[in-house]
């Protein structure tokens, strides 16, 4: 036991020697408060700061380089947020964009559209018929041999036919045939299409036969009198009565050359037609007042029913 104790003792000894002693851990604390107070009080006057420059010069360098070669590891997740955010505004840019230029590139058409629906108005007030808008959703097949248009109205909307269809311009055609909601149109360009036909200044009667071609722009005029030369520029106009399957009075157009067939004894009008069959849109089918339709009729006084 006494030996044991002994190096106990002797332990105790060396760790005691090792030990700082409390004289010189309470002076160290004492002086770093001090500094810490001198530091907090003085500002940049405080007595530590030509220290603390001397460390800043020496790690400066060393710190530039360190965060230089660390911020691209660090801003990596902030470049994504930035980028994403920025491909999102570029699309919501985009879309606006594309917005824009349709409405830019749509704005003329449907300024057109308006003014043609604006027409069958006034043409409804100048004919004194009632007329079903409708508009033109297909050309006929050019295996047929045919010139015909589909319009997006049919015998819900009250039209049946041999009714006349007209534009705000003139005579357009006749309607073939009729489903519930669509109908084929005979355009007066169709070399079978035939329409009586009154010179304005002469009111000499004929018929306008239709050429066959939606390009030529032109239709041919024969007098029932072959001794009558129209004058270029005159107006033809339909003669049929109300029961046929044109209105009267619907402006078809103008004179535009007369040649005389000698060995036919006769003479032989070119009209210039006031439609431009190749960009039909919106035309407009006459139907008795009092029609029960589908869709609203312009009345020959030009109201909405």
């Amino acid at each position: 036991m006494g030996g044991r104790e002994r190096r106990w003792r002797g332990t105790d000894h060396l760790e005691s020697r090792n030990r700082p002693p409390r004289s010189l851990l309470v002076a160290l604390i004492l002086a770093s408060i001090t500094l810490i107070t001198l530091d907090f009080s003085g500002g940049t006057d405080s007595p530590v700061e030509p220290a603390r420059r001397v460390i800043g010069e020496a790690f400066g360098p060393v710190e530039s380089l360190t965060a230089g070669a660390i911020r691209p590891f660090t801003a990596v997740p902030t470049w994504f947020r930035t980028q994403g955010a920025l491909s999102a505004e570029i699309r919501d840019l985009e879309a606006k964009n594309s917005e824009l230029r349709g409405e830019v590139a749509s704005a003329g058409f449907d300024k057109n559209r308006l003014e043609e629906y604006d027409g069958l108005t006034g043409a409804a007030t100048d004919l004194g018929q009632a007329l079903v808008p409708a508009r033109v959703v297909a050309y006929g097949s050019s295996q047929s041999f045919s010139h015909t248009v589909t319009i997006d109205a049919g015998a819900a909307a009250g039209i049946g036919p041999d009714m006349t269809v007209v534009n705000n311009d003139g005579l357009v055609g006749r309607v073939l045939r009729v489903t519930r909601s669509t109908a084929t149109v005979l355009l007066i360009v169709d070399a079978e299409s035939i329409v009586g036909g009154r010179v304005g200044s002469s009111m000499e009667v004929g018929f306008v036969h239709g050429t066959g071609s939606l390009a030529a722009d032109e239709l041919d005029l024969r007098l029932v009198d072959d001794a009558v030369i129209p004058d270029r520029h005159d107006t033809v106009l339909t003669w049929g009565g109300s029961s046929g399957p044109y209105q009267p009075g619907v402006p078809v157009g103008r004179v535009s050359d007369v040649y005389a067939s000698l060995r036919e004894s006769s003479q032989r009008a070119v009209i210039e037609p006031f439609v431009n069959f190749s960009a039909l849109d919106v035309v407009g089918v006459m139907v008795p007042t009092g029609t029960t339709s589908d869709r609203a009729i312009v009345e020959a006084d030009g109201a909405l029913r």
